[in-house]
């Protein structure tokens, strides 16, 4: 084990190099520039958008999924563990400054995501058996043409194993194991291990074997509850380090230009940072432009200004205050040792009590397991393009055996081999995207003259004041 432990995680540094950040970095920063800021400009019609404001306006759209259920699929596979237990992995590794540079990559990610997510609707395709499918792998060949199929094919393949829900099982398993349930309970590691393992697999399949709407669904409903409760509880902690903030802040910003900081100084930092950071919003990545694809919508700029709130909602409100509580609470500086999940429920258990553990815990469940099922449907869409739609049932049965293999395995495994796949999706999708991108820019000042139009011609409410 310990040799693949090596392995993986020489894979995902060697993937995770410089240039990487400047792929996703810098083209975070072409797509900021090029587009003049004009998506958020147009921030509140997003918000309209996503209100279901629109959705009557397009009763014949392609597509299977509103703008409200794309959008909360997508954070569902964000909204997660990635928060709780990225966060703070991203915090041991790389101090208080890796938080600044998973923000600069949130910031950047807004305008990535309004390209590729509005690229995902402009270019889709029907698969064998004359369904519509949207995603990377559909932008490369459709927009970019036949020849380019071996950039499609490499995005498939990396995303059947960067969406394996190991991870959220690992985590999942380790929080219940190690923080909540007396020791007593778990005196046989591997036996419990084995039974999270099944009963997780039960609850997922319950799920998963609806198909995407059942999972849309679902994850609509849960994500929006656990995300405004998740930030009760930690505005719970932080009020207790009211006067401790100010400080906290400052050290974010001053430890992200700190070169002695962590080992690999301060590109290790930013490195640290921008592969947490977009491990938790997913921009750049692709994986997100496969829900949004499956929006039912004949307006590629609508799903675009939708998918751009993401990045917003996860990493620059929720990740932060995550990031926060950990720092106010002092012990990733004194629990050596501790990563991931346990440091968090750690963090809550100190600061809450054994309420603040019961309440992560449940958020814990909900979150990864939300998480689980929009990354099925993720996985699913890679393994039918690369074997066929007609054998696309047959993944389910893989990806609930992931389920299992992550409850026993090593974190630094699992881990490791996900950040180290999603580094290569993002070579495709970043790749497709930069060169299409005067073809969103088209699409958007056609779209936002249009709404401008409209907007002019509204009469103007009178204040009689």
């Amino acid at each position: 084990m310990e040799s693949l432990n090596a392995f993986a995680a020489a894979f995902s540094n060697f993937v995770w190099g410089t240039p990487m950040l400047v792929l996703l970095v810098g083209g975070g920063i072409f797509f900021t520039l090029y587009s003049r800021f004009m998506p958020l400009r147009y921030f509140k019609h997003a918000v309209s958008i996503l209100s279901g404001k629109y959705d009557d306006q397009e009763p014949t759209a392609k597509g299977e999924l509103t703008h409200a259920q794309a959008l909360s699929a997508a954070l569902a596979g964000t909204v997660g563990l990635g928060n709780i237990a990225g966060v703070a992995l991203a915090i041991t590794a790389g101090g208080p400054g890796a938080i600044f540079w998973m923000w600069i990559t949130a910031m950047l990610g807004m305008f990535t995501k309004f390209f590729t997510c509005s690229l995902g609707v402009m270019y889709r395709a029907k698969d064998e058996e004359g369904n519509i499918q949207g995603g990377p792998m559909y932008i490369v060949t459709e927009g970019l043409g036949k020849n380019w199929k071996p950039l499609a094919l490499l995005f498939a393949f990396a995303g059947l194993f960067g969406t394996i829900p190991s991870f959220q099982a690992n985590q999942l398993t380790a929080a219940f194991r190690e923080e909540l349930l007396p020791e007593s309970w778990v005196a046989n590691p591997t036996v419990f291990n084995a039974i999270i393992g099944v009963l997780l697999m039960v609850f997922v399949a319950a799920v998963i074997l609806g198909g995407l709407k059942r999972v849309a669904y679902v994850t609509s409903r849960l994500v929006p509850l656990m995300a405004i409760s998740y930030l009760i509880m930690t505005l719970l902690v932080l009020m207790n380090h009211l006067t401790e903030l100010p400080a906290l802040l400052a050290s974010i910003f001053t430890e992200a230009f700190n070169p002695m900081s962590v080992t690999g100084g301060l590109l290790g930092v930013m490195i640290i940072g921008v592969s947490r950071g977009v491990f938790s919003n997913e921009a750049g990545i692709g994986t997100e432009v496969m829900a949004h694809g499956a929006a039912k919508t004949n307006e590629p700029i609508r799903e675009g200004l939708v998918g751009m709130l993401g990045p917003m909602i996860d990493t620059l409100l929720i990740c932060t205050c995550t990031a926060l509580a950990i720092l106010a609470s002092g012990l990733w500086q004194q629990a050596e040792g501790l990563q991931g999940v346990e440091l968090t429920m750690k963090v809550y258990g100190q600061e809450l009590g054994l309420t603040g553990q019961i309440l992560l815990a449940i958020q814990i469940l909900f979150l990864s397991t939300t998480t689980m099922f929009t990354y099925w449907y993720y996985g699913q869409k890679c393994f039918s393009y690369l074997v066929g739609a007609h054998n696309s049932h047959k993944y389910k049965y893989f990806y609930l055996a992931m389920i299992m293999v992550g409850c026993v395995a090593t974190l630094d495994f699992v881990f490791n081999l996900m950040i180290g796949m999603y580094a290569l999706m993002a070579i495709p999708t970043m790749t497709a995207s930069l060169l299409l991108a005067p073809k969103v820019m088209a699409a958007a000042n056609i779209y936002f003259a249009k709404l401008d139009k409209e907007t002019a011609a509204q009469p103007k409410r009178v204040n009689h004041g």
